[in-house]
């Protein structure tokens, strides 16, 4: 016997035994360390450390380090031989954990006076290696138990536990529409466990977007795998007719009818109700009207193929409008006859009417006596829900040409005149002229014509217009003095007019000239005789009689 057995014998007969007890997690497969004391520094006086390991049939020594010796003795001749070790702090490693591992490994302290034993209890965890479900449906029923899903977490220690959630929230069983059967299986050649869940459920149509989660918790993890939604089947519960094509519905229009039945998945046969007759539509659930008119208004129907009590209906108003214009075309009319218009219309709800003339905005049109201004084309537009309906007729307006003025007029001093001649008429009347002219301008707007000519009358003239048509015509003329006999007459009439402002300022000058003259002397008289008075200061010898007229007169004066 060697001298540390020796001594440990020693030692243990002498009562210093002390024990101290810990445990330790290790994970699957990696390397597990034992602390021996929980880490804590060797006494001074250590002579050697000893790991062993508890046995079925007893101990198990696994390996001794001696104080003075840098490399540690391997004493284990079983399956850990090849997998411990030690380090620098007397810990005891042991390589590629397994369940196996799961027991109590003892330190052994040896020093000069005490043996101390601490053991450490090993466990060994493993989470999962995969969470995954299978055997997944591909659709639900309503109201019916299906199986969801089998979800399995496999190769764990400890066992996994499986909760299946519906949107994020738990699900319990309540043996009723959720069912959820747990089991577990170990392998005994590895002893990890392997876990399962099988959820069953019976789904509402609620259910065709919720989202089925298995959640696998684990000491060393929590792993959660999501299923996609699944298709909720059911069946139809209700029936019903759309029409599809645009609103209103006018006549000429294709109308598509659509029968939408809410069961999952969707039926793929109907029959539909097209005035009285049943047609068949496989594999489709719309229906066609081409070309629809007043008389297809009423009620339509669809049903289930498989069940026709399963139905739907919708009523159809097809809205028509009529327009009916007499005159319509080209009317010709005579300047002054009447023209009834007539406009008649059948719709199916009230309509809106409008009337233009020459693509402008006018009243309903009314002739009880044409005039060239009525003429033109006259368009009448009814309108409903998005249907037009539009007739227009031509109105043209003829009448023989009457001439309404001719006129004549010089510009100034110009040697030439310009004759205007108007007319109207319709069609455009031709004019002439029983003089030679020129420089001819002419216009014709609305049956009004204007035609103007040049004309240089050397003597005076008696001009004739002449308007025509095919209808008929119409003369009236006009004087015309030579322009040259014009300037003579007015030349000599400014000369006489010169004579006349010369006589009349000679007779003004000869009657001032007398008047001065008259005056002059009348001064001249009264002068000498108030002289002949003043000078001598006496009166004149005289009768009574004169004395007195004379003494009047002075007092007059």
């Amino acid at each position: 016997m060697d001298s540390p057995a020796l001594l440990l014998l020693a030692l243990m007969s002498a009562g210093t035994l002390l024990q101290v007890q810990g445990n330790v997690i290790a994970l699957y497969g990696e390397t597990i360390t034992v602390p021996c004391n929980g880490g804590a520094a060797p006494p001074d006086d250590l002579m050697f450390i000893k790991w062993k390991y508890e046995k079925e049939d007893g101990t198990g020594d696994l390996l001794i380090k001696q104080a003075h010796k840098d490399q540690a003795t391997v004493q284990a001749t079983d399956e850990y031989a090849d997998r411990v070790s030690i380090d620098d702090k007397f810990s005891l490693l042991i390589d590629q954990a397994t369940l196996k591992d799961q027991k109590t490994f003892t330190c052994m302290v040896v020093s000069g006076v005490n043996l101390n034993e601490y053991p450490v209890t090993v466990v060994v965890h493993k989470k999962p290696s995969s969470v995954e479900i299978m055997d997944k449906a591909d659709v639900l029923q309503k109201d019916k138990t299906s199986t969801v899903g089998t979800c399995v977490a496999a190769d764990a220690n400890p066992a996994a536990t499986i909760t299946w959630t519906k949107n994020g929230k738990p699900l319990v069983a309540d043996g009723k529409a959720i069912l959820i059967t747990p089991s577990m299986k170990v392998d005994p050649a590895t002893g990890l466990s392997t876990t399962s869940s099988i959820l069953q459920y019976a789904a509402t149509k609620e259910d065709k977007d919720a989202t089925f989660s298995c959640m696998s918790t684990h000491e060393q993890a929590t792993e959660e795998t999501k299923l996609d939604p699944f298709p909720i089947h059911y069946p139809s519960e209700k029936v019903s007719l759309q029409i599809m094509s645009k609103a209103p519905v006018v006549e000429g229009d294709n109308v598509t009818l659509k029968c939408h039945a809410d069961g999952n998945p969707p039926p793929s046969a109907f029959f539909f109700h097209i005035k009285e007759q049943k047609m068949l539509v496989e594999n489709s659930d719309t229906y066609t009207l081409t070309a629809i008119d007043r008389a297809d208004s009423g009620e339509y129907k669809c049903s289930l193929a498989d069940n026709e009590k399963m139905e739907g209906s919708q009523s159809i108003v097809v809205n028509y409008l009529d327009l009916n214009l007499n005159p319509t075309g080209k009317v010709v009319k005579t300047f002054g006859e009447t023209l009834s218009v007539k406009m008649e219309k059948s719709a199916s709800d009230v309509a809106k009417i409008s009337w233009t003339k020459n693509g402008k905005v006018v009243k309903e049109p009314a002739f009880t006596k044409l005039t060239y201004a009525d003429a033109g084309v006259y368009k009448c537009e009814v309108s409903m829900h998005g249907l037009t309906r539009e007739k227009s007729f031509e109105l043209v307006v003829e009448g023989k040409p009457v001439i309404t003025s001719l006129t004549k007029h010089r510009a100034g001093d110009a040697q030439f005149k310009v004759l205007t001649c108007e007319a109207q008429g319709v069609p455009e009347p031709i004019f002439q002229w029983s003089v030679n002219n020129s420089n001819e301008e002419s216009s014709y707007i609305n049956g009004k014509a204007i035609h103007k000519i040049t004309v240089v009358p050397k003597v005076n003239l008696t001009v004739t217009c002449i308007v025509s048509n095919k209808l008929g015509d119409d003369v009236m003329t006009i004087n015309v003095s030579s322009v040259f006999k014009e300037e003579k007459q007015e030349r000599g009439s400014q000369e006489d007019s010169g004579d006349q402002a010369k006589l009349i300022v000679g007779v003004l000058a000869g009657l001032l000239i007398a008047a001065a003259v008259v005056g002059l002397i009348y001064w001249l008289y009264m002068k000498n005789s108030r002289q002949g008075s003043w000078k001598t200061g006496e009166k004149e010898a005289g009768t009574s009689e004169e004395s007195k007229k004379l003494e009047e007169n002075n007092h007059t004066v």
